[in-house]
């Protein structure tokens, strides 16, 4: 893949920004997490560096220095200029179970509605999609996935709900997304999933990276209430593929 061309942007005293190209690409955020990979193991192997990348940036950050941003950016390039394709991040396929039921799924009507299907259809459009997850944030565990079917795509709620429960799953726009805690929100919200995406007191609290894969698939919301129990009690494990094996 040829490397698209990058900006580098000062981001205040302990941090830059890089930017790809303004587009939403699967080969740009393969491109990005190459360049991540390589910095974290070789480049910037250091404990203090943090990267944090999304749909077309990667923001790379210091909180106990100063950067140098003229003599960084200069490093950046060349490191990204001699990139080797070989460097390949690890990537994940998770399977996730939302219930759909009506007392979960509060929209789902109202979206069956205005795009002219069935519930059933809109669920089945839900399932039928792989999608990447292009960032994390907005709140922690938060993903941004692409990827949706452009039949189920409707824009945000023109008024937002001052309380979005934990594990709702939401579609808005050309993204499908599932709130980690308790939020106001404006997304679309067609179901609920059971499983934390986010648990601050575990040592990696949110399980899913950005490049990954997500999948959803159907439960009852009697098995939703199990799967509830079983995360409760620490026996429920997500479904993980590794990817590119």
């Amino acid at each position: 893949m040829n490397s698209p061309k990058i900006d580098i942007k000062p981001f205040g005293t302990h941090s830059l920004l890089i930017e790809w190209p303004n587009e939403v690409s699967e080969l740009i955020l393969e491109k990005i997490l190459q360049f991540q990979t390589f910095l974290n193991s070789e480049a910037l192997k250091e404990m203090d560096w943090e990267l944090v990348p999304a749909y077309n940036s990667l923001l790379i950050l210091n909180r106990k220095k100063e950067i140098d941003f003229e003599k960084m950016s200069v490093d950046i390039q060349n490191w990204y200029a001699n990139l080797k394709e070989s460097v390949k991040p690890d990537r994940f396929l998770w399977r996730l179970p939302v219930t759909y039921d009506l007392e979960f799924g509060l929209d789902l009507e109202d979206v069956a509605g205005q795009l002219n299907k069935t519930k059933r259809e809109i669920i089945d459009l839900h399932t039928g999609s792989t999608y990447t997850v292009y960032g994390i944030g907005f709140l922690p565990g938060f993903m941004y996935l692409g990827g949706i079917n452009s039949e189920l795509e409707l824009p945000r709620k023109a008024i937002p709900r001052p309380k979005v429960i934990k594990g709702a799953v939401g579609v808005a726009g050309k993204q499908a997304g599932i709130y980690p805690q308790e939020s106001p929100g404006g997304w679309n919200i067609i179901g609920n999933c059971p499983v934390p995406i986010f648990d601050a007191s575990k040592d990696n609290p949110c399980f899913v990276s950005v490049g990954d894969k997500v999948e959803f698939f159907e439960i009852s919301k009697a098995e939703h209430e199990l799967h509830k129990i079983e995360v409760e009690v620490g026996i429920y494990k997500p479904e993980k593929i590794k990817l590119d094996a």
